[in-house]
């Protein structure tokens, strides 16, 4: 393969970046379709597949809200110090179960590990973990903007129930995906060489 035919890929690498703020029109089901189709060319070492994928749009969200919602209130009803949120809770609450609406469409992905005994967990959830790139560097060349988030709601049994994961599943993203309301802010290119160590012989020529 020449270097020049991997020049989109590098490109769509290096300028992605997360949109927090997304306009209302929700993008078509043919290029969220094709946002899972990326994900599903992940790798993945025995081939099991255990990404699961749940799209949520429309009035789906503020339901998904009203969970989350009664997620976060169970847990500052169990929290010793809850007295500090006081006066605040109607106002996180509120906030909360606006968390979907930040974007038209949610793409939930969650785990379920085979239960075949050469797979291991860990090399499951990284599979996933890779979909999720996948679908956000689609997302990129779609010209759609996307962000991953996860947060505690992810560990809510009742969150995986309305999503309809199993309840052995781990939920390792919501990716919120619309149009960028605002132009992403472009870093410089991170430095990977405080983080390399190079051990062995290695060609000059490129």
């Amino acid at each position: 393969m020449k270097v020049e035919s991997l020049a989109p890929v590098l490109e769509a690498i290096r300028n992605r970046r997360s949109s927090p703020l997304m306009q209302p029109t929700a993008p078509s089901k043919d290029l969220i379709q094709q946002i899972l189709q990326a994900a599903a060319c992940a790798p993945n070492h025995y081939r099991t597949s255990p990404w699961r994928f749940t799209v949520v749009a429309g009035s789906a969200r503020q339901e998904m809200g009203r969970i989350m919602a009664a997620s976060l209130l169970e847990r500052v009803e169990d929290d010793e110090d809850d007295e500090k949120v006081g006066a605040e809770l109607d106002a996180l609450l509120e906030k909360e179960s606006s968390k979907p609406l930040r974007a038209p469409i949610i793409i939930a992905v969650a785990c379920v590990p085979s239960d075949q005994p050469k797979v291991s967990e860990i090399e499951e959830i990284c599979a996933c973990a890779a979909a999720v790139q996948n679908m956000l560097l689609a997302a990129e060349g779609l010209g759609l903007g996307a962000m991953w988030r996860t947060g505690k709601p992810a560990d809510d049994p009742r969150i995986k129930r309305f999503l309809s994961f199993p309840d052995n599943s781990r939920l390792i993203a919501f990716v919120y995906v619309g149009y960028p309301a605002i132009s992403s802010q472009h870093e410089r290119m991170r430095d990977p060489d405080p983080y390399v160590r190079w051990l062995g012989e290695f060609p000059d020529v490129t």
